[in-house]
């Protein structure tokens, strides 16, 4: 294993043992946003070679059931996915995986960002399903890593204009140096009306596609209420099982509420991304931590302390950080 980054999951996993359904009831090694060198081949693997540095794509499907048969394998029943209870993760030396869900790096791609294909393909998937794309007027809310590579890739889809929201400023100024056309400080409490109002003030209009990556109740009232009519809401964050949402009003304006899991058939295309220079993700790494120091990188992902986007572990031997 060359390179782990700690996702919001796995501090979750961490700090209350479970996500929704997902319970942590044993001993569980966590990570999947990962990158690593083929140490060992099995006998039928021919597209790989010892050496290779790839990226790893930490779900593999049934391959046989409707969906995967269908292209939407990411919505595959026995998905084995890395670091879902009862299946242990990627934050090892040392980690078996399937080759068809390997994906090579070329020369000029760095373990770092191979591991940040993971969270790429999310935004990936995201603009995709929402239909982003030439000329689109984009509003993002959270300006977390999830946010952050969806602003990326509606930048590199050829999106107009994006206006990003987000309670922490250190965040948006990220944003802002990523491409963010606009950028939003929300505050606790404030008006609803009066936010709807301000994102239409400040894109000219209502936006074309709305993209949430909080999960919080209010972000997802903000995306309903603020895309325009006959528009799309994309649900990216996961928060509470249950929320308070206007859905008459999505109803009467003709609005598209669609839910986001994962990704699939886009690491490919996160990859491209990537190596043409379109996905600069190398920003998003704010901290780096040797595995040996995995306390103190769990604590900085934990507490925010330092204003980390993305903490990255490397499990290297010897690794110079």
């Amino acid at each position: 294993m060359g390179c782990v980054g700690i996702c919001g999951s796995d501090v979750h996993y961490l700090v209350n043992g479970r996500i929704g359904d997902f319970i942590v009831k044993a001993p569980m090694i966590i990570g999947h946003e990962a990158s690593g060198i083929v140490k060992k081949v099995g006998k039928n693997v021919k597209n790989l070679n010892i050496g290779d540095r790839v990226a790893i794509e930490p779900g593999v499907p049934c391959r046989m059931c409707e969906f995967c048969k269908g292209g939407r394998y990411n919505l595959c029943p026995d998905v084995v996915f890395c670091a879902t209870p009862p299946v242990h993760g990627n934050l090892s030396r040392y980690y078996v995986h399937a080759a068809d869900f390997c994906y090579k790096l070329p020369d000029h791609v760095s373990l770092e960002e191979g591991a940040l294909l993971e969270p790429l393909s999310v935004g990936v998937h995201a603009c995709r399903r929402g239909g982003v794309g030439l000329g689109s007027t984009v509003l993002i809310t959270g300006a977390g890593p999830i946010g952050l590579v969806t602003l990326i890739t509606a930048k590199a889809m050829g999106a107009e204009k994006i206006l990003i929201s987000d309670l922490m400023d250190h965040r948006l100024g990220v944003a802002k140096d990523l491409g963010a056309n606009f950028v939003m400080l929300s505050k606790p409490g404030e008006d609803e009306k009066e936010t709807v109002q301000r994102v239409h003030s400040i894109l000219g209009g209502a936006p074309d596609i709305t993209i949430e990556c909080s999960g919080a109740e209010p972000s997802i009232r903000l995306a309903i209420l603020a895309t325009k009519s006959g528009g799309v809401v994309m649900m990216v964050g996961m928060g509470a099982p249950e929320v308070k949402i206007p859905l008459v009003n999505a109803l009467a304006r003709e609005v598209d509420i669609r839910g986001l899991f994962r990704y699939a058939n886009d690491y490919q295309i996160a990859l491209s991304m990537v190596a043409s220079g379109a996905a600069n993700v190398k920003k998003l790494v704010t901290h780096n931590f040797r595995i040996e120091d995995v306390v103190e990188a769990f604590e900085v992902a934990k507490t925010g302390k330092g204003n980390p986007i993305k903490v990255m572990i490397h499990p290297l031997k010897g690794k110079k950080l």
